[in-house]
């Protein structure tokens, strides 16, 4: 049976070079969605290219709490850098997260999104996966709820390997889990992925033998594949995932990704391709 992969681009805003390779596959039918970072200096410029809604890709919004500068004026009061991750679990956890402001920093980033587009979102994830943390998860799916329509929601609950595996139970043990039980617990229903792949260290330099691991663990019912193309630009200087960014985006663009799939009886999702 010929399984239905959602193939998302993040980070769409980080850079001038991101952005032109995540313009370039979406344009080729190589993504299903792409998700942006609302607050990246790139997005101001890049993101009104997708004011015109292209076909079979959806645009979401990549909420942001560990990297750069918040939009919010209340969340900059308590935080005028945004911390790292790390950081951000542990507050989260001891329930030491300005949730107020952050509710304030959602709203920011989301009209952000709008103003460049002109439109909302067709969905909500988070940079880093922080849309999954205590508190933050609560504020997410309520804003999710008050919408209209409602944005699916990307579930960080069910995350698929091969490999990464302590990077993966981390995913869940964070949020993830808990995050997919509120999801199906949500009125009005929210659409969302049934399993999440692509999660590995950015440093294994064989991105199609990945590919290729996670296509084999796509369950019948689909998934989410997320993962993140870019190229070099100047832009971009002091980007962590450079190098994995530029393996990807090759691999992504050339005929050995389209073999692939075929090979594994997979076709990419027009869209979010969300089930509930």
């Amino acid at each position: 049976m010929t399984r239905v992969v959602t193939l998302c681009a993040d980070d769409y805003g980080t850079s001038r070079g991101v952005d032109a390779a995540i313009d370039e596959l979406a344009r080729r039918g190589r993504l299903s969605a792409l998700s942006c970072l609302t607050n990246a200096p790139a997005w101001p410029t890049d993101g009104p290219r997708w004011a015109v809604p292209q076909a079979g890709v959806a645009v979401g919004l990549h909420f942001n709490l560990t990297e750069g500068r918040p939009l919010s004026d209340s969340l900059r009061a308590r935080l005028p850098s945004l911390p790292t991750l790390p950081s951000c679990i542990v507050a989260a956890h001891l329930g030491r997260l300005p949730l107020a402001a952050i509710a304030d920093e959602l709203a920011a980033q989301w009209a952000a999104f709008v103003a460049a587009t002109g439109r909302a979102p067709d969905f909500v994830d988070g940079h880093q996966h922080v849309h999954h943390l205590p508190g933050v998860r609560g504020i997410v799916l309520d804003w999710a709820q008050r919408q209209r329509p409602v944005p699916a929601l990307r579930s960080t609950g069910r995350v698929l390997g091969p490999g990464a595996l302590v990077k993966r139970l981390a995913i869940e043990w964070t949020g993830g889990c808990s995050l997919a039980r509120a999801i199906a617990r949500a009125s009005p229903p929210i659409a969302r992925n049934s399993a999440l792949l692509g999660v590995y260290d950015f440093v294994d330099p064989n991105y199609r033998r990945l590919m290729r691991g996670w296509l084999a663990r796509l369950p019948l019912a689909g998934g989410l594949i997320f993962c993140h193309p870019g190229q070099r630009s100047a832009d971009g200087a002091g980007d962590a995932i450079a190098a994995a960014r530029e393996r990807e985006y090759a691999y992504l663009g050339s005929d050995d990704f389209a073999a692939d799939l075929e090979a594994a009886d997979v076709t990419l999702a027009r869209g979010f391709g969300a089930s509930i």
